[in-house]
Order: C-alpha cells, then sequence, then structure tokens
C-alpha cells in the first residue's frame, strides 16, 4: 500500500484522533462528571473520612454510588452529560494535535512513516514522544478544558446557562488569561500523564507482539505481527489506569484553579475563593495541610473506572479509523 503524503497523513492521524475522542469522551461522560464533582468539592469525599473527623452530613456527595443518586434525583440523566459540549469541543481538537503530532515525532524518531515501525523505537524516545504531544494538544485546547470543568461542576441552579455565557464572564472577571488559570499544572500533569499512556501504550503492544510471536512458534502457525481489536483494548486499558493512579493529584490541582471564585449553591460546600492558591506548590500543600492525603485522591475511583475505559477505547478507535481512513485515502 503506497505511504500518504506528510498532509494527507497529517490529516488522517488528525481525523481519526478527533473521532476516537469524541466516541470516548461521551461514553465516558458520567463518570467524568462524577469525578470532577469530588476533586472540586473541599470537604472529605468519604465515609471513612467524615467519620474521622467528625463530620458527618457536612458533605454533599461522600461515595460514588451516593453521588450517582444524588445527580440523577436532582439534575436527572442529562445531569451526567452536563459541560459534554465544551468537552467534545476539548477532546476533539486535543486528541486531532495529539495523534498528529505524535505520529509526526514517531515518524522522525524512527525514519519511517509506517506505524509498524514506531515499535521498533526505544520506549524512551516513546515516552518523550507521547509527553510533547501531550503538551501540544493541551495549550491548544485548554480553553474548552476549563469551560467544561466550571460547567460539570456548577450542580443546580446553574451559575451558567450555556456556554456561551460561561466564556464571556470569565473574560469580564477574570480577563483573557481567565481562559488558562491552571495551565500550569496542567501542564506538568500532562507531562507524565501522556509520555506515562502512550509510553506504556507502546510498551505493552511491544510485550503483546512478542507474547504473540512466541505462541505462534510453539504451534508451528503462520507469523503474525497484527494485535487482535481485544488486546489493542487491554493494552490501552493497562496504560490509562497506570498514568491516571500516577498523575491524579495534579489534575485535583488543576481542577481548583479552573473554578476559583465559582458561585456554587451552599449545598454542594464551601467554595474555591477567588486566589485561593498562589501556585501550584501552594495548592498542593494547603490541600495536603487541610485535607490531608486523601484529598489529592479526591475522585480517584471514577477517574480511575474512567480512565481505564477512555484509554482503551481511544487507542481502539483511533487505530480503527485510523486503518480504515488510510485504507480510503491511499
Amino acid at each position: 500500500m503506497e505511504e500518504p503524503g506528510q498532509l494527507k497523513r497529517a490529516f488522517l492521524d488528525a481525523t481519526a484522533g478527533a473521532i476516537a475522542g469524541g466516541i470516548s469522551r461521551t461514553v465516558t461522560s458520567p463518570l467524568d462528571v462524577i469525578k470532577i464533582r469530588f476533586q472540586v468539592q473541599l470537604e472529605p469525599t468519604s465515609s471513612w473520612a467524615l467519620l474521622r473527623k467528625d463530620l458527618s452530613g457536612s458533605s454533599k456527595y461522600t461515595g460514588m454510588f451516593q453521588a450517582t443518586k444524588d445527580i440523577f434525583r436532582e439534575e436527572g440523566l442529562p445531569g451526567f452529560w452536563r459541560g459534554n459540549v465544551p468537552a467534545l469541543l476539548m477532546v476533539m481538537p486535543y486528541t486531532a494535535i495529539q495523534f498528529a503530532v505524535l505520529h509526526k515525532l514517531k515518524t522522525f524518531a524512527s525514519g519511517s512513516s509506517k506505524t509498524a515501525d514506531h515499535l521498533n523505537i526505544s520506549p524512551y524516545l516513546s515516552y518523550i514522544s507521547g509527553a510533547l504531544a501531550g503538551c501540544a494538544a493541551t495549550v491548544g485546547s485548554y480553553p474548552f478544558d476549563l469551560l467544561r470543568t466550571i460547567l460539570a461542576s456548577q450542580g443546580e441552579p446553574k451559575v451558567y446557562p450555556t456556554m456561551r455565557s460561561a466564556f464571556f464572564d470569565i473574560i469580564k472577571t477574570r480577563g483573557f488569561s481567565g481562559l488558562y488559570a491552571g495551565l500550569s499544572p496542567t501542564l506538568v500533569e500532562i507531562i507524565p500523564y501522556a509520555g506515562l499512556q502512550f509510553g506504556t501504550y507502546d510498551t505493552f503492544k511491544r510485550w503483546t507482539v512478542a507474547w504473540n510471536r512466541l505462541r505462534s512458534s510453539n504451534t508451528s502457525s503462520t507469523k503474525d505481527d497484527s494485535l487482535s481489536s481485544f488486546q489493542l483494548f487491554i493494552c490501552g486499558l493497562a496504560a490509562g489506569t497506570f498514568a491516571k493512579l500516577v498523575c491524579h493529584p495534579l489534575d485535583v490541582v488543576k481542577k481548583r484553579f479552573q473554578i476559583e471564585g465559582l458561585q456554587r449553591h451552599p449545598r454542594y460546600g464551601a467554595r474555591v475563593e477567588h486566589h485561593a492558591y498562589r501556585n501550584m506548590f501552594d495548592a498542593l500543600r494547603r490541600i495536603l495541610l487541610l485535607e490531608g492525603w486523601h484529598g489529592l485522591y479526591k475522585g480517584i475511583v471514577p477517574s480511575t473506572i474512567k480512565a481505564a475505559p477512555a484509554g482503551a477505547v481511544t487507542f481502539v478507535a483511533y487505530e480503527f479509523t485510523s486503518d480504515w481512513l488510510e485504507s480510503i485515502l491511499t
């Protein structure tokens, strides 16, 4: 099969990435909404923590099932897809940029534009390529991430009825820089997160290819380096889980910066005041001091449950969409 040109290849990767990101984000939106509600809650988010501090009844959300029940009762089924439009506007360009830049970097590192040859590059280069691609994608799509977080965390009654009203109020109250509130911890988070996610995914793919070769040699069957959709799913599942567990505290810090000053209903607990944190390190220190280690892992259960299938769906959808588009365009 003829290899597509550079522009066509970039278009192919960007389109496949956007479609994969959109599918993954829509499927996992309910878990993302629950995760954000936990992350922006200043009070304890588990019954165990409440009992230790003798603060029973003071927290809006104290468990994943309880949060699911409350959101459904108060906001209905649409509440689980609150902020999904800006999330799609964020995720689709994010994954488009990410996969396009990633393929370009791997092509440069391997000297070949063929995806199969990219597994032969050094694991370190896989991690570095993933980290750089994640940074480029983050800067390009960050304002939509901020709007998504605000709309998903506001609860009822709504502070902002539409994405447009949220956008103009942020510009008015915080200025243009307000659209990038929390960018620093996001970039600090995305470097290890994207690096681990893509690097680990490539590593698992290498191991799986080696396993397939070993199995085929033992059974005297034809050598085949292709991976099944189930194998790709498992590789993506493992990569997403590992990356999220390592980087979750920085995601909590990012969410706190993004909702500074949001006037939520008092039943959702104390709000994060304007300029509550001087910088990322101050936020980490204050959360540790006031909320303990548990505070840095608020929302870790729905976050991990979401990250695992989200990573798996994204990688599988990308691989299949990329192959399909390549068969059409070449």
